[in-house]
C-alpha cells in the first residue's frame, strides 16, 4: 500500500474550508481530528464486521467471546464481570449468550462462590473460533496500519491513548 503525502485531502479538509469560508472565526481542529477518527471508524467497520459474520457472529457476540478468552483459563467469568466490561446492559448481555450457548460457543454453569449466579464459560469450540477471528480480524487491522511507519504508528498509538483519557475523563484537565 502506498503511503499518501501529507499534502493529500480529504473529505474533512474540504468540509473544514467550507465552515472556514462560512465561520471564518470558528476553529474546526476537532473537525480534523475527531472528524477523521469518526470517519476511520465507520469506513472500517463493515469489513470488520464482515470477517466476524464469516465466523457466524455479529460484533456483539464477537465481542462476549472475545472477552472471555481474553480474560485467561479457564475462560468463564460472571454476567456482571461481563457487562462491564462490554458496557452493555445485563439484559442484552442475557440475550448474546443464549444464542452463543445455543451455537455451542458458551456454556452457563452455576456460580460455586454464588448459588444465584451463573457463570458464562467459553467452550473449546467458542475459544477456537474466536482465536481464529480475531485473527483474521487482527490482519485485516494491521494491512490498514501498514500506511504508517513503525514510528508512526508508536506515535498514533501514543496519542490516541492521551486523547481517550482525556476524553474519558474531561474534568482531570489537560497537560502538555
Amino acid at each position: 500500500m502506498s503511503r499518501q503525502t501529507d499534502e493529500a485531502q480529504d473529505g474533512v479538509d474540504m468540509r473544514r474550508a467550507q465552515w472556514s469560508a462560512e465561520l471564518p472565526d470558528l476553529d474546526t481542529r476537532g473537525m480534523a481530528i475527531l472528524g477523521r477518527m469518526r470517519l476511520i471508524t465507520l469506513s472500517l467497520r463493515p469489513p470488520i464486521e464482515a470477517i466476524f459474520r464469516k465466523y457466524g457472529l455479529d460484533s456483539g457476540e464477537f465481542d462476549v467471546i472475545a472477552t472471555l478468552r481474553r480474560s485467561g483459563p479457564p475462560y468463564c467469568l460472571r454476567p456482571t464481570e461481563l457487562y462491564r466490561w462490554l458496557m452493555i446492559s445485563s439484559g442484552g448481555l442475557t440475550a448474546r449468550l443464549a444464542k452463543l450457548e445455543k451455537a455451542g460457543l458458551v456454556t452457563r454453569r452455576p456460580d460455586p462462590d454464588d448459588n444465584r449466579s451463573m457463570l458464562a464459560q467459553l467452550t473449546p469450540q467458542g475459544a477456537d473460533l474466536v482465536e481464529r477471528a480475531f485473527r483474521e480480524d487482527m490482519a485485516f487491522e494491521g494491512t490498514i496500519l501498514d500506511a504508517l511507519t513503525a514510528d508512526e504508528q508508536a506515535m498514533l498509538e501514543a496519542l490516541l491513548r492521551k486523547l481517550a483519557l482525556a476524553a474519558l475523563n474531561p474534568d482531570a484537565g489537560t497537560q502538555s
